[in-house]
Parts: structure tokens; sequence; C-alpha cells
């Protein structure tokens, strides 16, 4: 891929617009879905829970998520309003149980302590201001609630030729260093490895990834 290809790829990854996004969601939900699932099963999520997923895409994982326990509330998150369309369109179904909220990428549009259980799929290497959103997590997760960060590791991300476009990469050290700066104060790391296609074209590669399991 070219450059300026590259560089939109990048674009609509952080943030997928039009009909291009459209296609770009479709996408990094087959390509992410076995990393969504993983860090719901290690949310260990329970009968009645409230579960807020920040960054939702699509959402074409949701029927998976809610099949995991009975009476689940979820609500997703995203700054992208054509993934907050395509979710919504896509799980009508599930509307008495799934909620989707556009918001500005900083500030969640919560109270306190309103979930049970908080998770996050790909999403860090565009946070602004990292420490500030942890503890915008931290502070609408109950006190016995659990936050699973999911992320692919700087050792594997540099790799790929779009992350150089305005991503934030990084290795466990670092992902602990920053979780350590907010208010939470426990964290569990487990490191995975999967073999999945490309983002750039048809070719497979392996992907080392982490879920990285925190506590208040």
């Amino acid at each position: 891929m070219e450059k300026e290809e590259l560089k939109n790829l990048a674009k609509h990854l952080a943030n997928p617009q039009g009909d291009k996004g459209i296609e770009i969601g479709e996408m990094m939900n087959a390509t992410n879905i076995s990393m969504t699932l993983e860090s719901a099963r290690t949310l260990l999520i329970e009968d009645h829970d409230k579960i807020l997923e920040i960054g939702h895409g699509n959402a074409g994982h949701l029927k998976s998520i809610l099949s995991l326990a009975k009476d689940l509330h979820y609500t997703g998150v995203d700054i992208s309003e054509t993934m907050y369309n395509e979710a919504r369109k896509l799980n009508q179904e599930f509307e008495s149980q799934a909620q989707f909220v556009l918001y500005g990428g900083e500030k969640l549009p919560f109270e306190d302590q309103s979930f049970d259980k908080i998770f996050t799929v790909n999403t860090v290497y565009f946070w602004k201001n990292p420490v500030e959103f942890l503890n915008e997590i931290w502070r609408v997760l109950k006190d016995n609630g659990t936050f699973v960060l999911t992320f692919g590791q700087k050792k594997f991300m540099e790799k790929l030729p779009f992350t150089e476009y305005n991503f934030t990469l990084y290795s466990n050290s670092e992902m602990e260093q920053l979780v350590s700066k907010s208010s939470f104060k426990r964290m569990k790391i487990s490191e995975k490895e999967e073999e999945i296609k490309s983002k750039t074209g048809d070719e497979t590669i392996q992907r080392i990834y982490t879920v990285l399991t925190i506590k208040k």
C-alpha cells in the first residue's frame, strides 16, 4: 500500500467514517473477534451484570457477549458516528438489553460506579490523555468491578506499516507503568498469540497481544 493509503487506513482504524468506515468496521470486527471474545471471557461475566464496552465498532460481536450470562445489560460507547449507526442497525434485536452512546472520547457520560464490567479492545493507541481516561474508567466502574484492557503488543504493532500514523504503542511494561499512574491498584497480565489475516492484504501474520485484567 502507498503512504497515503496507509495514512487513510490508520485514520479509519482510529475513527471509521462513511462507506469506507463501514467497510473498515466489518474488517475490524473480523480481525478483532478473537481478542474481543477473549476479553469478554476474562471479565468472568455473571448474570445481571452491567457491561460497558469502550470502542464498540459495528458491535457484530454483541450476540456472543450477551450469550455469556442471563439478564445482561450492555452499553457501548464510540467516537465514530458511522460505527454508532452501524451498531444500532446491526443489533436491533437486542435493543431491550443494549444501548449505544456517541461520545467525545475523553469523558465517559455516565454516573460514578455505573458498571460491573468494562472492557476495551485495540483503542488505547488513540487515547489523548491515557491516565486521565483510565481515571474516568475507574470512576464509572463499581468498587468490586473488573476492567479488561486488551491491546497488541508494541513489538508486534510496530511491524505494521500503518501504525506509524498517529498510533501510540505500548509494551507490557509501558502499559503497567501507565496504569500504575492512575487510580487503579491491581492488575494481572496475560499474553496471547494468534494467526490473523493482515489488514493491508491477504497474508497471515502472528499477532501477539496482551489481556490486562485491572481492579480497583
